[in-house]
């Protein structure tokens, strides 16, 4: 039988498949064969599934993947993970508080969409919390990536004028929702799709930080065509090894000037008569993005406190 992964614990997998949804377990042979990830079944994974003479359904195959986001555990382990594949978007949720969003963090993750070639969407989340002050700075922000190729919105999820209107971005697609925890992804899709009544978790008052009530992704259909993968709140995104001279490819506003420089393995660092270097000199392209990208390239992955929004 063939079908799509819609959940996955850790050992066990809901497959949807014609005969309905299956609690499905993994043959070992790809247990094996996923070890350099900590999950080789991933949500959205196309699979075969077998029954054997138990009444056991397990899967024994996995379909290339269209593309993937993986992430890489900033710890010992240096693990990667797969947080979902097959999507047709990806849609980071940020915040400006509670919890505050970094912009290394948010051009880490459009840099694993671009590598993959995810067409990324940025949702800013509880504009009702802001004041006159970080407003405008949202609006900066925005401004930022907007300027480098990016759609953003701005909503609170407690507004159906906000919500409903986002229905159109989802309708026909299935896209990855992903975010820090206390982000409110779950109180975002819920008021995309209020029949899903996902649990959602408060705020800590001492650290501003959200505490997961999403512990494993989960694809959830909606009933205006598409699917959500909610995915557990990610704390940090260790971005998967990538050689320095493909860094650049994955920041757009790089990429459409890179063939004007002077020297085809240009960085874009002090290289003479650079062409990105004069964009972010003339203001064509942003420094924050700039100073991200020299980030990235110097494999700055604990540094981006002095990029936090404030």
């Amino acid at each position: 039988m063939q079908g799509q992964v819609l959940k996955s614990t850790g050992s066990r997998y809901l497959v949807k498949t014609k005969q309905g949804q299956l609690q499905c377990l993994l043959k070992g042979k790809l247990r094996l064969e996923g070890r350099k990830t900590t999950n080789p079944v991933a949500v959205g994974d196309l699979v075969e599934v077998q029954e054997d003479e138990n009444g056991e359904f397990a899967i024994v195959s996995i379909a290339p993947r269209k593309n993937y986001i993986i992430r890489k555990s900033i710890n010992l382990s240096h693990q990667a993970h797969i947080l979902a594949s097959n999507m047709d978007q990806a849609v980071l949720l940020a915040t400006l508080v509670s919890p505050r969003t970094s912009l290394g963090f948010i051009d880490r993750f459009l840099v694993t969409a671009e590598a993959y070639r995810i067409p990324a969407v940025i949702i800013f989340n509880k504009c009702d919390l802001l004041d006159d002050v970080q407003k405008e700075v949202q609006k900066e922000i925005m401004d930022i990536y907007k300027k480098a190729g990016y759609a953003c919105y701005e909503v609170s999820s407690l507004n159906p004028n906000d919500t409903e209107p986002m229905r159109s971005l989802f309708k026909d697609k299935l896209t990855l929702i992903a975010g820090h925890s206390g982000v409110g992804k779950s109180t975002f899709i819920n008021a995309i799709e209020p029949s899903l009544t996902l649990r959602t978790g408060a705020i800590s008052a001492a650290h501003a930080k959200g505490t997961h009530t999403t512990t494993f992704a989960e694809l959830h259909e909606l009933s205006f065509g598409g699917g959500i993968i909610d995915s557990p709140g990610i704390k940090e995104l260790g971005l998967v090894e990538m050689k320095k001279e493909e860094v650049g490819h994955y920041f757009p506003e790089l990429r459409e000037r890179m063939n004007d420089c002077k020297f085809n393995n240009c960085l874009h660092v002090n290289e003479p008569k650079c062409a990105v270097i004069k964009a972010v000199e003339e203001g064509a392209i942003s420094q924050e993005r700039y100073y991200s990208y020299l980030g990235i390239l110097n494999g700055e992955e604990m540094k981006w406190n002095e990029w936090e929004l404030r």
